[in-house]
């Protein structure tokens, strides 16, 4: 089996160390004093658990045209920057190359496979004009929900916080061979790789934490565990929770979680920072159309109220647009 791991950061490269310890042939791109680092230590992954503290050494490059056609992409990329990533993914695919995107919040698949009215529609917030689509293409698709926390310590060094859970899934509900060879691949390098008939309930359990607790996090300058504990952010975080579960009934989705056991999950995580607050502290962009444009533009679709959700997502787009350097669009 062949991988190409695309965005080898602290996810990206985490997978990669396992899946090469497996077995399996890994190719890691990444860039800066990172590769660098990739090239001549190897992933050095550090955790708590003494079966995930270990060194591997995957092929490392910038430049996919040395890696050539692959099984299997995994994306460790921001989903922002999935519409420009067609050099760096179009050289790793053959006929039968299957993409892997390991993103939080609403992906650009989600109606692909899909029966009913929305069956195959393009939500044009995460996929503007179909470009993400076309870099993309929506039947190499397999969907993962990441369940595990790593960061960069240093260039070429993970640190693993917790968790070990990446819950693949194909967009029809089918299990296909392509995804129990890549889940058995990721069992074997010791991470947990189930299978689901329907990710898209996975999609919205995680989402439930995303679309509120980090934008609220950017605007407030706060960690989850100060959000849990003021009574009125907490009150709002519960409102668009409420407002973002009538939108997955709305489009056929039901997950099976209260909103009081999500809130649980939080308050356990304690003070820590969401990963939009730390991409504002780093002056990067803001990845919020996955996580709320895209759950607002549904709620129109469907005619679902969600007044909390955009009154939350004005505010996040503002602060995404004045935050980053795109600047606010001049006057008519």
């Amino acid at each position: 089996m062949k991988v190409a791991v695309v965005g080898a950061g602290a996810i990206g490269a985490f997978v990669g160390a396992a899946l090469h310890r497996a077995g399996a042939e890994v190719h890691l791109l990444a860039r800066g004093p990172h590769l660098a680092a990739l090239r001549a230590g190897g992933v050095v992954v550090r955790s708590p658990r003494p079966d995930l503290d270990f060194t591997a050494h995957p092929a490392a490059t910038d430049d996919p045209a040395d890696i050539g056609p692959v099984d299997y992409v995994f994306l460790g990329l921001k989903a922002t920057s999935y519409a420009a990533c067609g050099p760096l993914v179009h050289p790793l695919l053959h006929d039968r190359t299957a993409v892997i995107a390991a993103q939080n919040g609403i992906p650009w698949w989600y109606f692909h496979g899909l029966d009913g009215p929305l069956a195959d529609r393009r939500i044009e917030s995460i996929d503007p004009g179909g470009a993400v689509s076309a870099t993309l293409p929506r039947r190499r698709a397999i969907g993962c929900v990441v369940y595990v926390a790593t960061e960069i310590e240093a260039p070429g060094v993970v640190r693993h916080l917790e968790g070990t859970r990446f819950s693949i899934g194909e967009p029809d509900g089918s299990v296909s061979r392509r995804c129990l060879e890549f889940s058995e691949a990721m069992c074997a390098g010791g991470l947990k790789c189930p299978v689901e008939h329907d990710l898209r309930k996975d999609i919205w359990i995680k989402l439930l934490g995303n679309i509120s607790f980090n934008p609220i996090s950017a605007l407030a300058r706060a960690t989850m565990g100060q959000i849990c504990r003021h009574s009125d952010t907490r009150a709002l975080v519960e409102a668009m929770m409420r407002e973002t579960l009538a939108v997955a009934a709305a489009v056929g989705c039901h997950p099976a979680i209260s909103i009081e056991r999500r809130l649980a999950g939080a308050e356990r995580v304690g003070d820590h920072k969401t990963s939009t607050l730390q991409d504002l502290e780093k002056g990067k962009p803001l990845e919020l159309d996955v996580l709320l444009a895209a759950v607002v533009e549904l709620a129109g679709l469907t005619g679902t109220p969600v007044p909390t959700l955009r009154a939350v997502h004005a505010l996040a787009d503002l602060l995404s647009a004045t935050s980053t350097g795109a600047g606010l669009p001049d006057a008519a």
